[in-house]
């Protein structure tokens, strides 16, 4: 038996760019059993991800969506699946005869995951778009520029990730619940757009009790407050300051061997003088010594790894974050669960025929 909590889950995945590789890998790693449908030539659509992390688990086949044989056989593996996730542009799987309508009157409890940048309908639904527009279009990435400055980029962990994956595979799981429940299927519209609007949700709070000024570097958790951003180490390091709350802003002040009377933390007329007071005192140690330093003060401050740093990380290894799977050092499935551990499995590649036999004989 698979290991994970969606153990018995089969579902399937259409090559695609962007959240849809991630969301298959996480509930993948979760137990689903997943048959990722490739192209012809072995021209995925994002092949220098490799199967070693991003693809991992799957079940791989080929299938040349243009011919009418091939799109049965990908039909005859809806009619055996719980679900199945699309990452194209709207209107594309429609024209292939594979859109909703014509895959759930074969299965109709099947759950049809769909992940756009602006959603299924809409004045913006067949224009193209990445992750950077997703955001700049939701006022996230204006929320998180710098004064004076342009927005700062990211990565694509806020649309594509937080917005596009998590939401999928929150809709996905959500739906197949309500499918053995209800006996009855349904479509899955995840838009980044939607996904990142609710991230902002807390500041939408804000904004509403005008409590949030709706420009960059002015708020508390935009790196304007002194107490809640990055600072320069000597050695050119930096360090991560959160001491959002009164106990570890005093904590703070201990550690920088600053007088407790000096700053009041929330008069903001003070924070222009607190921020270069702070500036020029973690620029006198190395970022190796503030490390130690704070390693026993509660202060909520911690060193700003790299992505390799943070993967041997004494706190991360202690964990098991992460692990290596052929030759790549990876994140470890997540979330864990107590009961039912996820898993990391291999990457298998089949025929058609073979996958469609397979599923026969478990159902």
């Amino acid at each position: 038996m698979t290991a994970g909590p969606l153990s018995g889950i089969r579902l399937i995945e259409m090559d695609a760019i962007g959240p849809l590789p991630l969301c298959g890998m996480i509930l993948s790693g979760l137990g689903a059993e997943i048959v990722r449908i490739g192209r012809p030539g072995g021209q995925a659509a994002w092949s220098d991800v490799g199967e070693a992390v991003l693809l991992r688990g799957r079940t791989n086949i080929t299938l040349d969506l243009k011919s009418a044989g091939d799109r049965e056989l990908l039909l005859q593996l809806v009619e055996r699946a719980d679900g199945l996730m699309e990452g194209a542009r709207p209107g594309v799987m429609e024209r292939l005869g594979l859109g909703p309508d014509e895959c759930l009157a074969r299965n109709p409890r099947l759950v049809y995951g769909r992940v756009t940048g602006w959603g299924q309908d809409g004045p913006l639904r067949l224009k193209a778009g990445h992750d950077i527009n997703y955001i700049a279009l939701t006022g996230a990435l204006h929320a998180i520029a710098q004064d004076g400055q342009v927005p700062t980029v990211p990565l694509n962990l806020v649309g594509d990730y937080a917005g596009g994956t998590m939401f999928l595979a929150l809709g996905m799981v959500s739906a197949l619940l309500s499918a053995r429940s209800i006996g009855k299927g349904q479509v899955v519209d995840a838009a980044m757009v939607d996904g990142v609007a609710n991230l902002l949700s807390l500041f939408h709070a804000f904004l509403s009790t005008d409590s949030w000024k709706d420009q960059p570097a002015s708020n508390l958790l935009d790196g304007s407050a002194p107490f809640y951003r990055c600072y320069a180490c000597k050695d050119g390091g930096h360090m991560a300051v959160g001491s959002l709350e009164p106990q570890f802003f005093a904590q703070l002040l201990v550690g920088l061997d600053i007088p407790a009377d000096r700053y009041v933390q929330n008069d903001e007329t003070q924070w222009q003088a607190m921020t270069a007071d702070f500036t020029a005192t973690f620029a006198a140690r190395t970022r190796e010594e503030w490390e130690a330093r704070f390693a026993e003060i509660d202060a909520c401050v911690t060193p700003v790894l790299s992505m390799r740093e943070a993967m041997v990380h004494p706190a991360n290894t202690a964990r098991g974050m992460f692990i290596d799977h052929r030759g790549a050092t990876q994140s470890a499935p997540a979330p864990r669960l107590s009961e039912t551990p996820g898993a990391v499995r291999e990457s298998v590649a089949v025929s058609a025929v073979e996958a469609l036999a397979a599923w026969s004989r478990s159902g």
